[in-house]
């Protein structure tokens, strides 16, 4: 370990946002690198994930909200998400070895101490390691258990442009989709999202036409299978435009994240009870975490799916932790399509 540098680099919490987090509520500091206690593995971030929801954990009065399973971070603290890292050192008996990339929660930094537990080693390896950040899974394990996906269902996807949402429409389509429906924040991402990730149409929020006309348009027959990213008006529109017995879960609440005031831990909507009696439709709030043994699956797939060409991984690479708040603003505005990843 000789040849590691005597210090690193880490993006903390400057101030607490009072609503959505702009660069100046974060700061980038150097410290010494860090020194793994017993039980701990070295690992130095190939690659963490930049993500809307670190909101939840940085907001002015998050921790008043009860109920959320994610913790506060207070100024002063590294923020914390899912990194890629490679090992550089581990202890005797732990199952890693120098040179093992493992996945973990400490990203936002250039090095982390993890604890052996809180590693996974990535077995198998995709294609391209950086796929490993992707919210595939998560969409995965939506629509193949928690809505039960059937062939020739018409899909809705919301924010279908998303890190979830880019995965989703694909992988409806894989499963055997008749029709998959997007939604996205233009123009122009509508038109990224039927050329590029295979949707059959796309509808655009805050446009002139309302989200129920357009909805209805792009699926006449009603919609099967609701994967929502957003709830929020996206939620209630298709609600209106859903068929009987058709499935919803609820995977992320992007509507209440991406609010301009809050604390991004709630997400309130008005949906209509009469039309989810009469047409017995199913809400379902949904984690992959729900259905550990769709992890392997998931793995598996997506390797076949990666190497056949079958499905692809929106993503955006940043180079540099000195770029990572930058990013983070991007998201927030929704300039990217798919996933958000930063190379320290």
């Amino acid at each position: 370990m000789s040849d590691l540098p005597p210090t690193c680099r880490e993006v903390r919490l400057a101030a607490r946002p009072a609503g959505l987090p702009g660069p100046e509520h974060f700061i980038l500091v150097e410290v010494p690198l860090p020194r793994p206690a017993d039980g701990q593995v070295l690992v130095r971030n190939r690659y963490f994930r930049v993500a809307a929801s670190i909101r939840m954990l940085i907001s002015q009065g998050a921790e008043e909200v009860q109920g959320v399973p994610f913790p506060v971070l207070s100024p002063g603290d590294t923020l914390a998400g899912e990194a890629i890292g490679e090992v550089i050192s581990a202890p005797a008996g732990s199952g890693l070895r120098p040179g093992d990339l493992v996945s973990h929660f400490l990203g936002w930094r250039e090095y982390a101490a993890v604890d052996v537990a809180a590693c996974t080693r990535l077995d198998p390896v995709l294609p391209d390691p950086v796929a490993h950040l992707g919210r595939g899974e998560v969409a995965y394990a939506a629509l193949t258990r928690g809505a039960n996906l059937k062939p020739g269902d018409t899909v809705f996807v919301s924010a279908g442009g998303s890190a979830i949402g880019s995965m989703a429409g694909q992988i409806a389509r894989l499963l055997g989709a008749g029709r998959v429906i997007g939604s996205t924040a233009s123009p122009v991402q509508a038109e990224r999202l039927v050329r590029e990730l295979g949707y059959d149409a796309a509808v655009v929020r805050d446009a002139d036409q309302s989200l129920d006309e357009q909805l209805a348009k792009a699926a006449p027959d009603g919609i099967d299978v609701c994967q929502d990213n957003v709830g929020g008006d996206q939620l209630r529109a298709a609600v209106t435009v859903a068929r009987e017995g058709a499935r919803f879960v609820l995977t992320g609440a992007l509507s209440g994240q991406l609010a301009p005031s809050g604390t991004g831990r709630t997400a309130p909507v008005e949906l209509d009870s009469f039309q989810i009696l009469t047409k017995r439709i199913t809400i379902r709030g949904y984690s992959a975490d729900d259905e550990p043994d769709a992890h392997a699956e998931w793995l598996a797939r997506l390797d076949a799916w990666l190497r056949s060409g079958d499905i692809t991984f929106p993503h955006i690479r940043v180079r540099g932790i000195d770029r990572a708040t930058a990013a983070l603003q991007q998201v927030v505005e929704g300039r990217h399509l798919g996933t958000v990843v930063v190379e320290p």
